[in-house]
């Protein structure tokens, strides 16, 4: 499938501010899901690229001088391909690196209690279908419901509350395999829904698990499904943090508006 991808986002702010520091990771990974057919990322400072830790392909973007605005914007077109949601286990870090609980994914609250069934139905069943059903059930625990929660809530808050965006059920994802002891990371990217007008759906998060003679297995419990060629890998991560797209500082300012605009859709 053939994606065109626009990426607007615009702060304000209430006053100038004298610096402002962006941590961008807007740029799809190379991997044999996607070929980068066409890609710009613009802002008005001055950007720095290289690749981080993870392998995704990074930017700084450092602003001097009084500003009261600024954008950041990214074009592109990514042709993808259906791998039935696997990617090979040699895409990154060693598969242990992902066991690491975080500040977001730490086994505490209800995270135990959930995942304990499923380490009974691993021998069994092995992992691959274990997970396929903790992606259900997840997507059935966890209402997806937008503004409920924020960038700082954890795994154990989303599922005590019952809700969350996609953001909240990768980071149940995640802490309940690394539970069970099975690798898993965040990714970030973009979702093509099937329809050019809802942009709430277009920028997205999901979860990969490693499984042993598969590879990096992609779990969306959002949306109950794996990935597609639908789907747009920009990052992945420990969690949100390691993977966001758009990160950020500044020096003075005031208060802060962001709006963001995405757009994706299929040229063929």
């Amino acid at each position: 499938m053939r994606l065109s991808i626009v990426h607007e986002t615009h702060y304000r702010f209430g006053e100038p501010a004298e610096h402002s520091i962006q941590y961008l990771r807007l740029t799809p990974r190379p991997d044999p899901t996607q070929h980068v057919r066409s890609w710009t990322l613009s802002t008005p400072g001055k950007l720095s690229g290289w690749i981080d830790g993870f392998g995704n392909l990074s930017h700084v973007s450092v602003q001097d001088g009084r500003h009261d605005e600024l954008p950041v914007v990214v074009r592109g077109e990514v042709e993808t391909r259906d791998t039935s949601g696997v990617v090979p286990p040699d895409d990154g870090l060693p598969p242990p690196m992902f066991l690491r609980q975080t500040r977001y994914t730490r086994a505490e609250g209800g995270i135990v209690e959930l995942a304990e069934p499923f380490r009974d139905r691993l021998a069994d069943e092995g992992v691959l279908a274990v997970l396929h059903g903790l992606m259900l059930t997840l997507h059935e625990r966890i209402e997806y419901r937008p503004g409920c929660t924020d960038v700082e809530s954890t795994a154990a808050e989303a599922l005590e509350h019952g809700y969350g965006v996609c953001q909240d059920h990768a980071h149940v994802f995640l802490a309940c395999c690394r539970a069970l002891g099975v690798p898993a990371r965040y990714v970030s990217g973009y979702l093509f829904a099937g329809s050019d007008s809802d942009a709430a759906v277009a920028s997205h998060a999901w979860a990969e698990a490693y499984v042993d003679d598969l590879g990096w297995a992609s779990f969306d419990c959002a949306n109950g499904i794996c990935a597609t060629d639908s789907y747009v890998r920009l990052a992945v991560g420990l969690d949100y943090d390691g993977a966001s797209p758009v990160r950020g500082v500044r020096r003075g300012g005031g208060v802060e508006e962001m709006s963001v605009r995405v757009r994706v859709v299929s040229d063929q």
